[in-house]
């Protein structure tokens, strides 16, 4: 079952379509990853779900609702660009904004104390805002977000400003909220959060819908025509071999996509006859690999390659 439905959604600045006839399904209790490279629509249509823009086409729904003030409340959305206010101390910010959601004065601090006891943030309840570090301010805004219980959790970029330990925390409560029935969205840049956390994915291009579904599934669509090669010796014989795209390479290590017909035993003798090899195995493709391989790399500046 769909608990969000976007079904031919448009949305033009001026002759430029943002989001070009857009159409998916987020289900239930499931993470669903929206991707692609900047400017690619993904930021304009999580607007449009949380009732932001409206869209000059289409239609919207949640749980069977067309997208209206009355499903804001069902939603929590972090946007990439955060939005509190520097000048309030954190808790009367929440409580503000929790109370905006439609929480009763008791619900909202009951709510507010475990989400504060949960990121170890209780006592920064009476500093402003702006006093916080960029990390702190991620963690109220976070709090902000799913202290009102929605149904539909949508993060922009959620992992931006937070170091590794705290990185973890916020993977940790996204995975625990889909488990307690949550359904989350997030569009990030990080494609290893991605193929650790989602469930779902869908790829934007232009605007458009290029790619979507069961991210299991897309990568066995994929096929297995990446090889990992594990050596010990001098890597520079892989820049002779042509055919090829070296996904991901170290002084020892290299992650090796095949193209045009190229055979993995070309590959492998190349290999031995340069180096050790200690590793030779074929492989799904990267969510990565998937990426480029969908957009296209002629499509793609350098920056939006993701690493």
């Amino acid at each position: 079952m769909s608990i969000l439905s976007l079904k031919n959604v448009s949305k033009r600045f001026g002759k430029t379509f943002a989001v070009d006839h857009a159409d998916f399904e987020v289900p239930k209790g499931q993470i669903y990853g929206i991707l692609g490279p900047n400017g690619a629509g993904k930021t304009t249509t999580l607007r449009m779900v949380n009732n932001i823009m409206i869209p000059d086409e289409g239609t919207i729904q949640i749980m069977g609702q067309p997208v209206s003030q009355a499903t804001q409340k069902m939603v929590g959305y972090l946007p990439e660009e955060r939005g509190l206010y520097k000048k309030m101390k954190v808790y009367e910010q929440l409580l503000y904004l929790t109370r905006l959601k439609g929480l009763s004065a008791a619900d909202s601090k009951k709510s507010l104390d475990y989400w504060l006891d949960r990121f170890e943030a209780a006592t920064w309840s009476k500093k402003q805002i702006g006093e916080l570090s960029k990390g702190m301010q991620q963690k109220i805004q976070f709090i902000a977000t799913i202290a009102h219980d929605p149904d539909i959790c949508i993060f922009d970029e959620p992992f931006s400003g937070l170091d590794p330990i705290n990185s973890e925390l916020l993977k940790k409560i996204i995975l625990e909220l889909r488990d307690n029935g949550k359904s989350i969205i997030f569009a990030t840049h990080r494609m290893e959060q991605v193929e650790q956390m989602c469930d779902h994915i869908c790829l934007f291009n232009h605007g458009k819908v290029v790619l979507e579904g069961k991210l299991d599934e897309i990568k066995r669509s994929f096929g297995r025509n990446t090889v990992q090669l594990n050596f010990s010796g001098n890597s520079s014989f892989l820049d002779e071999f042509a055919d090829v795209r070296i996904n991901n390479r170290s002084s020892n290590f290299a992650e090796i996509r095949l193209l045009n017909g190229k055979s993995e035993q070309d590959i492998l003798r190349e290999a031995i006859r340069h180096v050790e090899v200690q590793k030779f195995d074929f492989i799904q493709p990267t969510l990565n690999e998937i990426f480029i391989t969908t957009v296209g790399e002629a499509n793609l500046s350098k920056d939006q390659i993701l690493a």
